[in-house]
């Protein structure tokens, strides 16, 4: 044995004899290997770290801001205006019977929470490399914060939209109850899209580049500014594996009483949502072990 490895053993032989001395418990915390598990025990544990990261996006988002949380309603608000005088105008789009500011807005709502969310997420983990390299916790709670701190615009624009209502003179249904549920099936597509997406830009950091176009792209392969009547029905279970597919529908049909009940298209939609989120979640946990290394 050379000088090195006495040394080594020399070391060993000290730290095991501290230990053995340190009543303290002792956590060794080991890269993961094989199948990954999700370790969702270890989540719940850390569950105050995910409510801490929330109210700081909470509150980094509109610091320093001349109309702070108004930024809720000015982004769906202007783009409503967009598609109602060019959809809904000049291109006589359908809207279901409703008045056409009415019925774009009622997406928007729902979509905007998807979409920045998204855009939020996808850069979290690089921008909170600082804490990422210095603190052990479950990563999986930084895209989480970041889509969760959303829900507080969505119930700004969802008030919003109430006002809008009243302005047109239109009551709400007794679907109304279902709303929870599809602010639910929302938060989960957005939470199981930021996995991979988050996950990936840490790797990849052109991702963040690539984003706005994917996020464009699928807000017009979505029945935002148009409805999903206009889509034969045979090809509407084909529609619904756009998880925000049955979330829009959903939304008019619970808050605004259209005729296109989502029944199909909502369960459909559901099941790629809930897949999404969990084939999401294990990919993160897989490339998780990384990040650490290359943010």
């Amino acid at each position: 044995m050379g000088a090195q490895g006495k040394e080594l053993e020399a070391v060993s032989q000290a730290l095991v004899g501290d230990a053995a001395a340190d009543t303290t418990p002792l956590l060794i915390i080991l890269p993961i290997k094989g199948l990954v598990s999700l370790q969702l025990s270890e989540l719940w544990k850390c569950r105050e770290v995910l409510y801490f990261l929330i109210w700081r996006d909470v509150k980094v988002r509109y610091k320093q801001t001349a109309l702070g949380a108004a930024w809720a309603v000015i982004q769906p608000l202007l783009t409503m205006l967009i598609f109602s005088i060019f959809f809904g105008r000049l291109a006589k789009v359908p809207s279901d019977g409703l008045p056409y500011p009415l019925f774009s807005y009622s997406a928007l709502v729902p979509w905007t929470f998807f979409a920045t969310g998204l855009n939020q997420a996808s850069n979290s983990l690089v921008s909170s490399s600082n804490l990422i390299t210095k603190v052990y916790f479950p990563r999986l709670v930084v895209p989480m914060a970041a889509v969760f701190a959303g829900l507080l615009d969505l119930v700004i624009a969802g008030a919003t939209l109430l006002l809008m209502m009243a302005y047109y003179h239109h009551g709400v249904t007794a679907h109304v109850v279902w709303v929870p549920a599809l602010v639910l099936l929302a938060l989960v597509t957005s939470v199981g899209v930021s996995f991979w997406f988050s996950a990936l830009n840490v790797k990849y950091r052109d991702i963040r580049h690539v984003l706005p176009f994917v996020v464009q792209l699928w807000m017009f392969a979505t029945p935002v500014a148009y409805p999903s009547s206009l889509v034969p029905v045979r090809f509407r279970a084909i529609y619904a594996l756009n998880p925000m597919t049955g979330v829009i529908e959903g939304f008019r049909w619970a808050i605004l009483g259209t005729h296109t009940a989502p029944g199909l298209m909502l369960a459909v939609s559901s099941v790629i949502a809930v897949l999404v989120l969990v084939s999401g979640a294990y990919f993160f946990r897989r490339m998780e072990t990384t990040f650490a290394d290359v943010v």
